[in-house]
């Protein structure tokens, strides 16, 4: 492990590597793969996959069978591989080194049953450029938009394959308008709080390739018990909600957040 790098235990008992100067494990990572409804026989792709965490936590609650984790960036690459060996899921995690614009099911060998996407969430000329390129490729969309996200997922689902994201509240119409361009319709949206009463963080959307309309709003989640003076933030010590602790128990939403087919 270099100088540049820090080794982390997270949830599932994973030991993560991660690059210091690069974007480390977060809420938006794990509440992504905790949306993840199991199919334990299914074959995954992880799109931009940074470290691997994704596939790593879903792989570890058996939510699919394998997966393949789709990374542009070499010094990723090398990461996600360290890790998957790291964690003992070599077998199970593999690595696709390329641009996902490029990506199709030919390349992959089959099409996709599951596929998971934490893209860039900032427009390629939005906000202050990072020091670190590494980081200021994963946060921007210098090599592809949520357009080319949700492109590359319906190229490599098969027909009822299901798409996870998780993305900003602030650009839900950008979401939506390319997850419908990508024949990838909407089924399932959560958005996340950080108490009930603050503006919403982080969407997370559940699409079906060449599904017919028809989408469940779910309750909002809500991650922390409020602060009785300012409702907006959080309570000092921080104490998770029932819901959130069942989340970060199970790797999976309660019952009320999984929709009419609540068995996946």
């Amino acid at each position: 492990m270099s100088d540049s790098e820090r080794r982390d235990y997270v949830n599932e008992n994973i030991t993560l590597t991660q690059k210091t100067d690069g974007l480390t494990f977060g809420t938006d990572a794990y509440l992504l793969a905790a949306y993840v409804k199991p199919r334990p026989k299914a074959r995954a792709v992880d799109l931009g996959s940074g470290t691997g965490i994704i596939p790593l936590l879903c792989l570890a609650r058996n939510k699919f069978a394998d997966c393949v984790a789709a990374e542009l960036q070499p010094a990723f690459g090398d990461l996600i591989l360290r890790n998957a060996e790291g964690n003992g899921m070599a077998d199970r995690l593999s690595l696709w080194s390329g641009d996902i614009r490029d990506l199709t099911a030919a390349k992959l060998g089959y099409e996709a049953d599951i596929v998971t996407a934490n893209p860039p969430y900032m427009a390629s000329n939005a906000g202050a450029a990072n020091v670190h390129e590494e980081k200021y490729i994963a946060r921007h969309e210098v090599f592809g938009g949520i357009f080319d996200f949700c492109a590359a997922a319906g190229r490599i689902l098969k027909h009822g394959g299901r798409f996870y994201c998780v993305f900003r509240p602030d650009r839900l119409a950008d979401l939506m308008s390319a997850m419908r361009e990508a024949r990838l319709e909407p089924k399932r949206m959560t958005l996340v709080h950080a108490t009930y009463t603050a503006t919403p963080s982080m969407v997370l959307v559940e699409a079906t390739k060449g599904a017919a309309p028809s989408m469940i709003i779910t309750p909002p989640l809500c991650l922390w018990k409020a602060d009785g003076q300012n409702p907006a933030k959080p309570a000092e010590p921080m104490v998770p909600t029932a819901d959130s602790d069942f989340i970060y128990e199970h790797c999976s939403f309660p019952a009320a957040f999984l929709g009419r087919n609540k068995q996946g």
